[in-house]
Formats: structure tokens, C-alpha cells, sequence
């Protein structure tokens, strides 16, 4: 029975920002759109050579992925806090991706107990089709307001890159940073089920 000390939980928070802050400075690096959420390109297309190709939202698969593993060592205000941080900082509606990445997640953590029971590729079908309904909800909010976004394929793209990183993710978190799920009846050193 593994037993974690409340200050490994503050490690592992540490640790998801200091994973989160590289990704934010990857995407803000001048590279080639390396990550961004997709703009509306002046050409209306897929670029000047057809072939860009926006980079998966890494953030969102280490977030989803730690959710679904250790609810514990990630909480809601940390998550709603770096989310909201980055919308200010690419410049995407304030809150909105924030909100929804939040919703999400505690969909997720009210799951927890479930999830135990679940293999990998339920769970994969199941945080698929939440970020499916994460980039439909962002993209009809968006349209509602009548705010300038992506084309819809750079936006499905995006999307689907996402969905083959989650895996990737998944497997760095689970063999690097040693997140497993909990096994049934696992307890913290309080004696609090985890």
C-alpha cells in the first residue's frame, strides 16, 4: 500500500506547474505555431504550404491524465488558476477555456471511484470524448459571441493530435512520474480514502 506524505502532494503540485510553465514557453517560442490554439490564418487555409499542422494541447493531456490517475495531487484551484493564466497570456477569451478545462476535470473527479475498475482503452474512449465535447463547447461559445477563430478543420486537427498525444502522456506520467491509480480501499496517511 503506497502512502503519501502531504508534502509529496505539494511536490507533485510543483511539479505539474513547472511541466505546465515549459509548455507555455514552448507555445510562446517564435516556432511555427508550436502549439498555439490555431489563428485564423491570413490565407484561409492550412498555410502558405498546405501542410502546418497545429501541435497537440500537451497541457490538456497531462491535466486530463493526472486527474484520471491521482485526483489528490491536483487540485481544482490549481488547475482553474494555470488555465486561466494562459488564456490571458495566448490571448484566447478570458476564463473560457479555463471553465471548461475545470468542468472536465472535476466530470472526472467524481468519477474517480469508477475509473479504478476501468482499463486503459475504456478510459481513453471516455477522456476522448470529453475533449471532443471540451473543443465543440470552446468552438460554440466562441461562435456565439461572434469572435474570429480557427477554421474548423485547423480546430479538428488540433483536436485529433490531442487525442493520439494522450497516450504518450499518459505512459510518461505512469513509468517517469510514477502516477498510478489508487487500488480499491488505498488510504493516505490520514486514513482518508483515496
Amino acid at each position: 500500500m503506497s502512502k503519501r506524505r502531504p508534502a509529496g502532494k505539494a511536490l507533485y503540485v510543483v511539479l505539474f506547474l513547472s511541466l505546465a510553465a515549459l509548455v507555455t514557453f514552448l507555445r510562446l517560442l517564435p516556432m511555427h505555431d508550436y502549439g498555439a490554439v490555431p489563428s485564423v490564418p491570413s490565407d484561409g487555409g492550412w498555410g502558405a504550404n498546405g501542410r502546418d499542422w497545429p501541435a497537440p494541447d500537451f497541457l490538456l493531456c497531462l491535466t486530463l491524465a493526472w486527474v484520471v490517475r491521482r485526483p489528490d495531487l491536483l487540485p481544482a484551484p490549481v488547475i482553474a488558476a494555470y488555465f486561466l493564466f494562459e488564456d490571458l497570456l495566448l490571448l484566447r477569451p478570458p476564463g473560457l477555456w479555463a471553465l471548461i478545462v475545470l468542468g472536465a476535470t472535476e466530470f472526472l473527479r467524481t468519477r474517480t471511484a469508477s475509473l479504478r475498475g476501468f482499463g486503459f482503452w475504456l478510459e481513453y474512449a471516455l477522456v476522448c470524448g470529453l475533449m471532443l465535447a471540451m473543443f465543440l463547447a470552446n468552438r460554440a461559445v466562441i461562435a456565439i459571441v461572434m469572435m474570429p477563430q480557427a477554421p474548423l478543420d485547423l480546430s479538428f486537427a488540433q483536436f485529433l493530435g490531442t487525442v493520439i498525444a494522450y497516450p504518450a502522456v499518459v505512459a510518461v506520467s505512469h513509468y517517469v512520474f510514477k502516477l498510478r491509480k489508487p487500488a480499491t480501499g488505498e488510504v493516505d496517511v490520514l486514513g482518508q480514502k483515496l
